[in-house]
């Protein structure tokens, strides 16, 4: 299907009790404090002004987050939004692997803010574990060559390293 044809998620928001949505293991944003103090004055003033992205796991009837997780957590801890949402997150869910999921989390932060580098470091791990390329990490997760192999050197992980010769290989190459 091509992108042209292919309709947003946006268009189909499902309002899901908060209780069914669950945390992925791997998003790196933080949020300070201050902020997410913030960020519940922001949802209380003017209500959740967009979803959560989720994918959904039918075989536990669960929602994963993609995308969200601090409008989630406000949800969870401020009495007063869930009561007002009677409990509801709004979620649009997108149909993605778990490697197309990780890289799409990262894009949604970085285009909003800062990334923990530990955490960074483990989604680069889990995404070369899986058999993605560095090519394909760099496309997907909008890193530079230089930042993908600073986030591997602070992994630490020999195996991230195994069959490449170091210099400028093709996989490097800007597509």
């Amino acid at each position: 299907m091509e992108n042209q044809q292919k309709k947003s998620p946006v268009y189909n928001v499902l309002a899901v009790p908060v209780e069914k949505v669950v945390a992925n293991e791997y998003n790196p944003n933080v949020v300070a404090p201050p902020e997410m103090k913030l960020l519940e004055l922001s949802i209380w003033e003017d209500g959740y002004t967009m979803p959560c992205v989720c994918y959904y796991r039918k075989e536990d009837d669960l929602y994963e987050l993609v995308d969200g997780y601090h409008r989630y957590m406000v949800m969870k801890t401020s009495k007063r939004i869930y009561e007002r949402e009677n409990g509801l997150l709004p979620v649009s869910v997108i149909e993605k692997d778990m490697s197309e999921r990780m890289a799409s989390t990262i894009r949604h932060n970085r285009a909003r803010g800062a990334h923990q580098v530990e955490l960074m470091s483990n989604i680069v791990s889990e995404l070369t574990k899986s058999g993605m390329s560095d090519a394909w990490i760099i496309r997907n997760i909008g890193m530079s060559k230089d930042e993908l192999l600073r986030l591997k050197q602070i992994s630490g992980l020999a195996e991230l390293f195994a069959d490449k010769e170091f210099g400028m290989s093709d996989e490097w190459v800007d597509e």
